[in-house]
């Protein structure tokens, strides 16, 4: 019995990859991996909602049949603190503890307590970690602001 072939897939894609002539798309909700066998003009970081079909005859990469919507996606460093009501759900939770809240409009608020002396890596691996951009794509955001005080540090992804 035979695979069945793959088809097309319609989703939020995250572009880890991007070179002149290929891209590498995440899907933001199921994890698979695409790899497209030409690039239609996307750079890595950027989110697209797009369909993606197979290639055939061997259907091991991919090629983009329509775009719906492309953004850009960034992190940032904020030089503010977090706000009173970050600060305030930090202290309501044990260190290693993260909480969410969505934010008025679009978008969510996380919020990590950490060792004091450990609130520098947090923000770095937040700033260099993967899964910020694709939460940043799954949530239908372009932009990832990340605030910080000793043993608290905010995740904002906003429009």
């Amino acid at each position: 019995m035979s695979a069945p072939e793959p088809s097309e897939k319609t989703s939020t894609f995250l572009i880890t990859h991007a070179e002149g002539d290929s891209a590498v798309l995440k899907d933001v909700h199921d994890g698979q991996v695409h790899t497209l066998s030409s690039n239609p003009g996307v750079e890595e970081a950027d989110a697209v909602e797009a369909t993606v079909a197979p290639e055939p005859p061997m259907n091991l990469t991919w090629s983009v049949v329509e775009v719906e919507e492309r953004r850009q996606l960034t992190t940032e460093r904020s030089e503010e603190p977090p706000t009173v009501q970050e600060r305030e759900l930090a202290a309501e939770q044990e260190v290693g503890e993260i909480a969410r809240e969505e934010r008025a409009g679009t978008g969510e608020i996380h919020v990590l307590t950490v060792p004091p002396e450990d609130t520098e890596s947090a923000v770095e691996d937040v700033l260099d970690d993967e899964g910020t951009l694709s939460r940043a794509a799954r949530l239908g955001v372009s932009r990832v602001e990340v605030r910080s005080e000793d043993g608290v540090v905010s995740v904002r992804y906003m429009p």
